[in-house]
């Protein structure tokens, strides 16, 4: 069986070591998306386990579409009743990019006709209630070539279920494990995030450091499929709960100078069931200091864009260079999209990684062998 899981664009080298770390042989990667093999089995674990992914799909079929002739006689022949019961319901939704077929309405409309067309075969009837089990079709058009495809997340794979509000620029909680996971935190030093926003780098950072899987505590659209076994589900689950780490000794300092982020951020960390390893509190984010301990910094500072505007942001990128500067040893990483960032931080980075924080193309700036420039 052949799968798909999406990410943010710059995460899919992350993304594919964890499905190889799960065992599963990768086949492919193209921008934001990584194929691999798997089995039926398998779909339980992918959800609950991958931190850096969006969705996990079945990819049904894959052919080329460069009409809408094509799009419908190779979407014809997908074996859909192998997977969607007579009652169930299969929107569909999808993507074009790069291909002679621009409209998604339209495309939409003809992989749901041709559906409909390949189970009345099976099913020997002209009307489909659609009351059933919600099964998400989902179309990929890229360069011409059509994938078809069956969401087994449902609400998107970021949503872990801890953040139910969130400060203005909230941070993708996929994307704060990848800062996190892209700094090589030692379990041994202290981690700090002094913008901490909502509270998703040090709650991110908890769970890596202490192995909690990330979809432990949601549920996931396919748990109602059932050709998924519950057992299948039930040891998922509990292989997760197993893998925790319970003498964990991590600690990270979550500060912000709103008192409101910081009463987000204790609240989120419960919820998350990380709160012991985080202590959340208000502080100006150029005081941070060592308390003669080593130490992680790793945050998401205003960009000028949804808080804050340029000037004032340009002021606080100087201010807290001249501020860390005093952190000696100290290994900082900062994502920002100011292109100026680093002669405003006085510092020339050790090594900038492209990212996106959503649609906001992004640099990862990371410090970690204590020079100036």
């Amino acid at each position: 069986m052949k799968f798909a899981a999406t990410c943010l664009f710059g995460l899919e080298k992350l993304l594919g070591e964890e499905i190889d770390a799960l065992g599963l042989k990768r086949s492919g990667t193209i921008d934001g998306r990584v194929y691999f093999e798997g089995a039926v089995s398998d779909i339980p674990r992918l959800n609950i386990n991958l931190r850096f992914a969006e969705r996990v799909y079945i990819v049904l079929g894959e052919f080329p579409a460069h009409t809408f002739t094509e799009l419908f006689d190779g979407t014809r022949k997908i074996p859909f009743y192998d997977y969607i019961g007579e009652r169930d319901a299969f929107p569909v939704k999808g993507h074009s990019i790069k291909s002679a077929l621009t409209s998604i309405p339209d495309c939409q409309s003809i992989v749901k006709k041709a559906a409909v067309e390949a189970m009345k075969d099976r099913y020997a009837t002209e009307r489909f209630e659609e009351t059933g089990t919600a099964y998400q079709i989902e179309f990929f058009i890229l360069k011409d070539e059509a994938a078809i495809m069956l969401d087994t997340s449902g609400v998107t794979l970021h949503k872990r279920g801890y953040r139910p509000e969130s400060n203005a620029a909230p941070l993708r909680e996929t994307l704060a494990a990848a800062l996190v996971k892209l700094a090589h935190i030692r379990e041994e030093n202290l981690f700090w995030d002094p913008f901490c926003g909502s509270g998703t780098i040090a709650i991110e950072a908890a769970m890596q450091m202490c192995n909690k899987a990330p979809g432990m505590d949601r549920t996931f659209i396919s748990q109602s499929y059932p050709w998924i076994g519950k057992a299948d589900w039930d040891r998922a689950y509990e292989k997760a709960r197993d893998e925790i780490k319970t003498d964990c000794v991590f600690e990270a300092y979550a500060s912000d100078i709103d008192p409101e982020c910081v009463r987000l951020t204790r609240e989120n960390a419960a919820r998350a069931g990380v709160d012991k390893y985080i202590k959340a509190f208000e502080r100006d984010a150029r005081t941070v200091e060592t308390y003669g301990r080593r130490g992680t910094i790793v945050c998401n500072p205003p960009y000028g864009e949804r808080m804050m505007d340029r000037q004032s942001v340009e002021r606080l990128y100087s201010e807290i260079g001249r501020a860390w500067a005093e952190l000696g040893s100290w290994q900082i990483y900062v994502i920002s999209s100011c292109p100026d960032f680093e002669r405003l931080f006085r510092r020339r980075a050790d090594k900038v990684r492209k990212l996106y924080n959503g649609m906001i193309k992004c640099d990862y700036y990371q410090f970690f062998k204590n020079k100036r420039t």
